[in-house]
């Protein structure tokens, strides 16, 4: 028998790892027959929220983009999409940015659906109209090698205009491969383990992460990585971007 009181799940002031061990289900409204499970949240000190919600049969999200946007992936699985009047079927390793003032609609058509999303509130940027909805999909042909290192490769999964105040990337660590510096930055930072494993250094902390696993960093958190074991290590990540960096 495990004990109950062990986990692998840390929660500081400026980075927490959240593991699927601690999950506690939360409503949201219009969003029924399915599991949500809130990872990220202003509550902890974050300016962004990440959910992970699971379909049940008949599950659907239904709702409508205010304040803020959100980012649509599926983990895993499939669903029925509809926004901005447009229906397709997404499956795994496909997704669709909606922005404000969009309607939208994600309705259960496969076991195990499993659907990772990313809140912000927009901030609008004088000049520039605010984005379009984006459908896209997982491709590692769309990965470049990052910093010259052939066991690092980022796949943009919006588009880089300055309309748009938030990223999310795919980043695929090779057997071996690890982040060529310390990074301390500005960027906040939300994000899924999608496969493999790792060693993430969080504030001169150490952390074992795995597929499943979530890590919110704060801004000027520092932060390295490293694969671990015989597979690759893939997570798909959120960061604010394109705003001057000052509060008014």
């Amino acid at each position: 028998m495990e004990m109950s009181a062990l986990t692998r799940s840390v929660v500081k002031r400026n980075h927490a790892i959240i593991a699927p061990d601690g999950y506690i289900n939360s409503n949201v409204p219009g969003w029924t027959n399915c599991t949500v499970n809130v990872i990220i949240n202003e509550q902890m000190g974050a300016r962004l929220c990440q959910t992970l919600v699971t379909l049940g049969i008949a599950g659907q999200l239904l709702g409508e983009t205010r304040e803020s946007q959100i980012f649509f992936y599926v983990v895993q699985g499939e669903c029925q999409a509809t926004v901005g009047g447009e229906n397709r079927i997404l499956s795994a390793g496909q997704y669709v940015y909606v922005p404000v003032g969009q309607a939208y609609g994600f309705v259960y058509s496969a076991p195990d659906t499993q659907l990772l999303t990313f809140h912000k509130v927009y901030e609008p940027l004088a000049g520039h109209a605010t984005p379009a909805i984006v459908w896209g999909e997982r491709d590692l042909s769309k990965a470049p090698v990052y910093m010259n290192d052939e066991a690092l490769r980022i796949q943009e999964l919006l588009p880089n205009e300055l309309g748009f105040d938030m990223a999310v990337n795919i980043f695929t660590y090779d057997i071996g491969g690890n982040l060529p510096m310390v990074e301390t930055h500005i960027m906040e930072h939300g994000l899924l383990y999608l496969e493999g494993q790792a060693i993430y250094m969080l504030d001169q902390c150490w952390y074992p992460v795995k597929k499943g696993d979530s890590i919110w960093m704060a801004p000027y958190c520092q932060q390295w990585a490293t694969a671990m074991g015989q597979e690759p290590s893939v997570y798909i990540y959120y960061k604010n971007v394109n705003r001057f960096p000052t509060v008014k």
